[in-house]
């Protein structure tokens, strides 16, 4: 009994993040071959492990965080362990001059971005009646805003004339609520609607290159909303009018 317990219990945290020992997968080890994938947060976490999928299917990636040594680290046990080509770099998604430098830099090495995750996010423990009015802010500005900034920069810079995916790290707080986490439900439930709205700078008539935006719930909350159909947690898609039946060629990725 004590031993079900035991292995039950979730593991502790880790100064830093590994690479895997053993990978098995049902893709095609290639499927993602020749293609580029911008990822902020992408030195810890969920952006460090989505970073090493992709890698391990053959995508070059561009990791981004406020901390270059720690995405320069990242990068380091990236490439030793998949064998592909990781640029890091250092971004701060509430300055989008931060972004349009890395993406510069990014478009230099790479010639290209086919897929971009925002994965950056700020987090903590703490009771409302507690949070500080700067502290519910910057956690809005980097989860919320950031995912705007960065995805607003991308586009203007490539997916506006070249078609790409954007994939939104979300979470279900802000559906059924979390005690001390007000204000990363707050900022996590803003995100989803990305996936479902049509925003004119991001589906725009005048170019043919195809969009494809979703918006997907960490897997911390997969538990949690086990019978929440809610659209907004799960997968959503859109895509280019280009896209849709009956409308005229196009070409993409």
């Amino acid at each position: 009994m004590a031993q079900g317990a035991a292995a039950s219990r979730p593991p502790g945290d880790v100064e830093a993040d590994e690479c895997l020992r053993e990978y098995r997968h049902l893709c095609s080890p290639d499927i993602l071959a020749g293609q580029v994938a911008f990822i902020t947060g992408g030195g810890s976490g969920i952006g460090f492990r989505i970073a090493e999928i992709f890698m391990r299917h053959g995508c070059r990636t561009v990791i981004a965080s406020r901390s270059l040594q720690r995405v320069s680290e990242a990068s380091k046990k990236l490439v030793a362990a998949t064998g592909q080509q990781c640029l890091p770099l250092a971004v701060d998604v509430r300055q989008p001059q931060t972004i349009v430098a890395a993406v510069d830099e990014a478009l230099r090495e790479f010639k290209r971005i086919d897929i971009l995750v925002n994965g950056a996010a700020g987090n903590f423990l703490c009771p409302a009646s507690a949070l500080s009015f700067n502290a519910f802010k910057t956690v809005m500005d980097i989860d919320t805003l950031g995912t705007f900034n960065t995805s607003k920069v991308l586009f203007e810079k490539y997916f506006r004339d070249h078609g790409g995916v954007i994939i939104n790290i979300t979470a279900t707080l802000g559906y059924r609520g979390q005690a001390l986490q007000v204000h990363a439900g707050t900022a996590k439930a803003a995100i989803g609607p990305f996936a479902l709205s049509r925003s004119p700078w991001l589906f725009v008539p005048t170019t043919a290159a195809g969009m494809a935006l979703f918006s997907v719930p960490h897997p911390s909350c997969a538990l949690s909303r086990r019978h929440d159909p809610s659209p907004c947690c799960g997968v959503g898609s859109q895509q280019h009018p280009s896209q849709q039946p009956g409308a005229g060629p196009h070409h993409g990725h």
